[in-house]
């Protein structure tokens, strides 16, 4: 199947047209600008189910910064070809007047979890994300939605959200995929310039030395956030925006590393800002 020709639902009345019918249909999720890690969750998706829909929609509702909105990536038609190649038969991409009809009226709000790390510093991208997740698995009836583990805190809060509403569709967590230097793999990525590349490499090095922290014997969790904290501060051309050991149930922050936690770090390299994670198990 070749790009032009892989179905493309715009709207409700597309999707009931083309929807797959037969099976278990798993789903994936996406704002585009297509890269491995998405589609490993897509080859998982095909794996695990018998069809298997990605949908492509750049959410506004959970940018909290319009240039940031205008300038994400698009690139639709090589988006459609990728998937194409590995065999997806249909392509969910709604318009935003579809998909917020009412105005963006009636949303989704998670009062505990969501005002930590991202939320603290993206005010209302929760909201966005979580109240258009909900309509897509709402509209896509997947028996199981695949989401990656890099973006830590909102699976977390997928999963939350379809817990408490009863919601049927199953939430599969897929491990980070990186490039060849440890960078985790993201959309955002493509913004950055040769030498803004090279230092965003301090954000896979901030983890790597919490690492060592631990190895070390350390179970102090500010000193093993202090160390990742470190490498982000030094590093030339990155201004770090957290690094911390949280709970990786409620993101809490800990005292002591006496369970696993998850260390999770936020940086702007140039003006592009990247997120990455690790879990921590104590030795």
């Amino acid at each position: 199947m070749s790009a032009l020709t892989l179905p493309v639902a715009r709207d409700l009345a597309d999707w009931r047209r083309l929807r797959p019918r037969h099976g278990t249909l798993g789903f994936v999720p996406t704002m585009g600008a297509l890269h491995a890690g998405h589609l490993s969750l897509v080859r998982r998706a095909l794996d695990e189910n018998d069809a298997c829909v990605v949908s492509i929609f750049v959410n506004p509702t959970q940018f909290d910064d319009p240039g940031d909105l205008a300038a994400y990536p698009k690139t639709f038609d090589d988006d459609c070809a990728m998937l194409a190649e590995l065999g997806t038969p249909l392509v969910l991409a709604p318009t935003a007047d579809v998909l917020y009809a009412d105005g963006y009226n009636v949303r989704v709000s998670e009062h505990a979890d969501a005002a930590e790390l991202e939320g603290r510093h993206r005010p209302g991208h929760f909201d966005g994300m979580l109240t258009v997740v909900l309509k897509l698995l709402n509209i896509a009836g997947a028996h199981r939605a695949y989401f990656g583990e890099k973006d830590f805190q909102q699976l977390r809060l997928v999963r939350t959200m379809v817990e408490a509403l009863f919601h049927p569709t199953r939430i599969v967590g897929c491990p980070t995929v990186r490039e060849h230097d440890g960078l985790a793999m993201s959309s955002r990525n493509r913004y950055l310039s040769p030498d803004e590349r090279r230092a965003a490499r301090a954000l896979p090095a901030s983890l790597a030395a919490a690492q060592r922290e631990i190895d070390a014997g350390t179970t102090d969790a500010d000193l093993i956030a202090a160390a990742a904290r470190r490498v982000l501060d030094e590093a030339r051309g990155v201004e770090p925006d957290y690094a911390a050991v949280v709970d990786p149930d409620t993101f809490s922050p800990l005292t002591r590393l006496d369970r696993p936690a998850v260390l999770c770090v936020a940086a702007r390299v140039g003006p592009t800002r990247l997120l990455d994670n690790v879990v921590l198990i104590p030795t």
